[in-house]
């Protein structure tokens, strides 16, 4: 018996009148969502108030409201405060949740598309892909498609080790868990070495240690005029996961049955590729690779929504949006004034989550293959 045949062992445990969507699910479900809304705007907050110069949340608050148009409170603030609230910490604060939002979804469709629990771009390589052709962009200079180059190399990038690892890791139309994480470790090692090889040639020695920062995932240094291109990437990802939900939970059950249904699978995995490449290559582009946040956050959120993806999507996002608001936050005060790279602390969290998952999928003998 498959893995999609029996599910995930957190799908397994979510009774069955919540999967069919009946009315104390969905009920279970807003409120959920509900709470997680409310818990990403106090993580904003947090985002906004906590730093080198304390802001009280209040005044937090007065700013934004105050640069929306909204004038509540006289202003009591000084115009230093105001700059780092709006130009500094803001738009920082907005990346953490798109990127954390947009891994985190990319990661619950690809482990429906390729049918596997450990599947996310930083391990599949797709992130190194993202990396190595932003960092050609850097280096060489290349400048075709305007200011939208990098994410453009970043994508190409993405998609292209992606095909590779799929196309490595499937053997006699079969896949197991264990032959694409070693693809996607391979890949990722080879792409890696390439991109260091590419940063030591370099003559630009200042440009190479800056690259070499941004390698290990970061935050910093965003402004408002490169906030649109990763928001509209995340917009376009979940609207269109979110379309295909139900065609992802046909996938679980297989690709015999998911054909059976009427969907075309190759056709459908090619296009979704495309999709996630697309996504992951823009924000990589922005934030760097930041890895594990794909893994963790799709098995949490089953564990309180169940398998369906019309649920675990839009909880997946605000989930990876909290998480990764607050790994910034750490990143930040953790040990000030210097300042740890996000993606060092989400590694911190997602190793030792990788290696618990593979014991329980070990134990449950869910390592098997899939086609």
């Amino acid at each position: 018996m498959t893995q999609a045949a029996t599910g995930t062992p957190a799908e397994r445990t979510v009774p069955r009148r919540e999967a069919t969507g009946s009315g104390p699910g969905r009920t279970r479900q807003a409120v959920i969502l509900l709470a997680l809304t409310a818990l990403l705007v106090v993580s904003a907050t947090a985002g906004l108030t906590i730093g080198s110069v304390q802001v009280p949340p209040v005044q937090v608050w007065g700013i934004v409201t105050h640069a929306l148009g909204a004038d509540w409170q006289d202003p009591d603030w000084s115009g230093a405060r105001e700059t780092i609230v709006l130009d500094v910490r803001a738009p920082r604060v907005l990346l953490g949740a798109v990127t954390g939002a947009g891994l985190a979804v990319i990661g619950t469709a690809l482990q429906a598309l390729v049918r596997n629990p450990l599947a996310e771009p930083y391990l599949l390589g797709v992130s190194s892909g993202a990396s190595l052709g932003a960092v050609s962009v850097i280096v060489f200079g290349f400048t075709l498609f305007g200011p939208v180059s990098l994410s453009v190399a970043a994508f190409v990038g993405a998609l292209a080790a992606l095909v590779l690892v799929y196309a490595t890791a499937r053997t006699g139309g079969r896949i197991t868990a264990s032959r694409l994480v070693l693809s996607g470790v391979a890949i990722a090692a080879v792409l890696t070495a390439v991109l260091h090889l590419l940063l030591l040639s370099t003559g630009r020695g200042n440009e190479a240690r800056a690259v070499l920062a941004w390698t290990l995932g970061g935050l910093g240094g965003v402004n408002w005029s490169t906030l649109w291109l990763p928001s509209t990437a995340l917009l376009l990802g979940v609207g269109v996961l979110m379309v295909h939900a139900r065609h992802l939970n046909l996938l679980l059950a297989g690709e015999e049955t998911a054909t059976t249904m009427g969907l075309d699978v190759a056709r459908f995995r090619a296009r979704l590729f495309v999709l996630l490449s697309l996504v992951t290559g823009v924000l990589v582009a922005a934030a760097g690779p930041i890895g594990f946040v794909g893994l963790m956050m799709p098995h949490i959120v089953r564990l309180f929504v169940g398998g369906d993806h019309r649920r675990v999507l839009p909880t997946a996002a605000l989930g990876g949006a909290v998480f990764l608001v607050w790994a910034d936050i750490a990143a930040r005060t953790v040990a000030a004034p210097m300042e740890i790279p996000v993606g060092v602390l989400t590694a911190l969290c997602g190793g030792p989550f990788f290696l618990w998952l593979m014991r329980r999928d070990a134990r449950r003998g869910t390592d098997r293959g899939v086609a």
